[in-house]
């Protein structure tokens, strides 16, 4: 196998594999056009090419996240799995990278597991995806004294939402890490539509969002569910996260996903008692 790093964006031939790999998969989220997903942005590219076909992609985020660890995803086309492309993946990464490095695995996978016992690699992070079916019969939310909702304004609440943002998730390494500038570009994606975009106001001031997301195949998710830590405690979460589900089903969909980490016990409760379950497990490993 012939590795390559590159520092310019990758082309159509990585595209294609991640989406050989998201038809096998069900991720990454990769258009037939416009930008890659963004864990797959600047950075470094590695590309592995077997007798002239690229069989392996990984990228490493050399920015590194918001407690200074870098970040690493690996993709082997399914095509050419179980030939040990993973395993030279890692090694190449393991070996360009900074000492403060984190690997994700995607579905928790018996080879990723492998590869890090073989690598010294600790499990240090999980991710859960969790599922809705059947929004049917939600409870209306309800929302705490003085506090109103209404959606977003794009051009005028993107400063607001980061605010919120960062005070809520300042325990993040990633999500901490929004700017005004990545929301005004979220805005320009295909995906983004303002009236899914939930603000809680007290006094005209946001103090919490709900930000849903439509995927292909009429499933929706709970993308982000942020609350100013000044106003937590009083069930406004949980009414966030009811008014954007009321929001996918009155759209049409049957269906909802989210993603949580593991340790975050009170959002998992949350979202156990209003009938989400565990689909999924994305593990991060660090050496």
């Amino acid at each position: 196998m012939r590795i390559t790093w590159q520092e310019s964006a990758p082309g159509d031939d990585v595209r294609a594999l991640l989406r050989a790999a998201r038809a096998h998969d069900g991720r990454p989220e990769v258009d037939e056009q416009g930008p890659l997903p963004r864990e797959f942005r600047g950075g470094s590219h590695l590309l592995a090419h077997e007798g002239g076909e690229l069989v392996g992609y990984a990228h490493l985020d050399t920015g590194g996240d918001a407690f200074g660890n870098q970040v690493a995803e690996a993709v082997v086309h399914p095509a050419h799995r179980c030939e040990g492309h993973g395993t030279r993946l890692v090694e190449a990464v393991l070996d360009r990278a900074e000492e403060k490095l984190r690997i994700w695995s995607h579905g928790d996978h018996p080879a990723a597991v492998r590869i890090a016992e073989r690598k010294n690699l600790a499990r240090v992070r999980e991710l859960l995806k969790m599922r809705l079916t059947g929004l049917a019969d939600l409870p209306a939310p309800s929302w705490p004294d003085g506090v109103g909702v209404r959606t977003f304004v794009p051009g005028r609440d993107e400063a607001e939402l980061v605010a919120v943002n960062g005070r809520a998730f300042d325990w993040h390494p990633e999500q901490s890490r929004l700017t005004v500038e990545e929301v005004v570009a979220t805005e320009r994606e295909g995906w983004f539509d303002p009236k899914g975009l939930f603000l809680a106001t007290r006094a005209d001031k946001v103090v919490g969002f709900h930000w849903t997301k439509v995927h292909p195949g009429e499933i929706g998710e709970v993308y982000v569910v942020g609350v100013d830590p000044a106003a937590q405690g009083g069930g406004l979460g949980r009414a966030l996260t009811l008014v954007g589900l009321h929001h996918l089903r009155d759209i049409g969909l049957g269906e909802a996903v989210l993603y949580v980490e593991s340790d975050n016990s009170a959002a998992v409760a949350l979202y156990n008692r209003l009938g989400f379950t565990v689909a999924e497990t994305d593990v991060a490993y660090q050496r």
